[in-house]
């Protein structure tokens, strides 16, 4: 395996994983900044920041669905050592923001654009002004929304922007792709409560073992041992609507590629099985019809989550992303 002390960039491997999760990377997360923030729509969402007076450059992170701040302790801790001040927060309806539906662990949202507003309102609370170059990062249901952010606030601060495995189609079997949006959309109309898609249910801590997101398993496991002592985190199985609603963003993402105007990189997992794979090659093909600067790179062998994959793979990803932000 490529020895990272002697390249340029360095980040936490796993054979150290257990050490580093305990030590110096709780120690870096203790001297964040963190609140609330009550955006337009009048919901509470939870940000948190790493800055330091002698970094001129910032992240801001945007993650995916189920996903929190919290999961993202040791990608902040390798981007802050890398010279990067980092910025994030949880989406409505997940971590320690405000949740939907009370009474259930359910993901949902009523209008996707409701994601969007939140994250125009999070970032415009961001002091970002003061650094010479700042960019966004997002990974899967992150990326949707980063893209349609993008498309929707032309004067957004962001230099580039690097997508990790997005979410421009959902990993579905062939013949339900085509209906897949207007069964969650009919399914939405029958049912007057969040319920449900079909096959998906309350959160459970699924096992290692044949798991669809990481092939890590120090880093796999430690996110659902942070999940099972956190009940507060746990987001179950998206809603009807959220899936109607999901697509449909997804859908206008890749319609209006031409709205983006920086440099992008989208990463992709070889071994994808979550989100749809030949939409991330129609929007990258698409995009570069209006912009050159955009670059597509495979992580072969890779499962869904890149940024907490095995080494093999997650430092691929990692050094792709400092070399493009460079």
């Amino acid at each position: 395996m490529e020895n990272h002390s002697e390249a340029p960039f360095s980040y936490t491997q796993e054979p150290q994983f257990e050490q580093a999760i305990k030590h110096p990377i709780p120690t870096l997360w203790q001297q964040r900044k963190d609140g609330y923030l009550t955006t337009s729509g009048k919901k509470k969402l939870y940000w948190c920041s790493l800055t330091s007076p002698t970094h001129t450059k910032a992240i801001v992170i945007s993650n995916g669905r189920i996903e929190c701040c919290l999961k993202y302790q040791e990608l902040f801790y390798d981007f802050y050592q890398q010279g990067y001040d980092v910025y994030s927060f949880d989406h409505q309806g997940q971590g320690q923001s405000e949740r939907m539906v009370t009474d259930s662990d359910i993901g949902h949202i009523h209008e996707f654009d409701d994601y969007v507003s939140d994250m125009s309102d999070v970032i415009a609370s961001f002091d970002l002004s003061r650094y010479s170059n700042c960019y966004l990062l997002a990974h899967s249901m992150g990326s949707t929304i980063a893209t349609r952010y993008l498309q929707t606030h032309p004067a957004h601060p962001f230099d580039k922007v690097t997508l990790c495995a997005p979410m421009f189609g959902i990993n579905t079997e062939w013949y339900f792709k085509p209906i897949a949006m207007l069964v969650g959309q009919a399914l939405t109309a029958f049912h007057a409560k969040p319920t449900y898609a079909p096959g998906q249910q309350a959160y459970y801590s699924k096992p290692f073992e044949n798991n669809l997101l990481s092939h890590s398993k120090v880093r796999y496991q430690w996110f659902r041992c942070l999940y099972d002592g956190s009940p507060s985190l746990q987001v179950g199985g998206p809603s009807t609507r959220w899936v109607w609603q999901g697509l449909m963003a997804a859908k206008q993402a890749i319609q209006q590629t031409r709205q983006i105007k920086i440099p992008l990189l989208l990463i992709q997992a070889g071994e994808e099985k979550i989100v749809s794979n030949d939409a991330q090659v129609k929007f990258i093909n698409k995009l570069k019809k209006t912009n050159s600067d955009c670059m597509f790179k495979v992580i072969e062998g890779s499962r869904h989550e890149v940024l907490f994959e095995q080494d093999e793979y997650r430092n691929q990803t990692l050094d792709a992303i400092n070399q493009f932000f460079a």
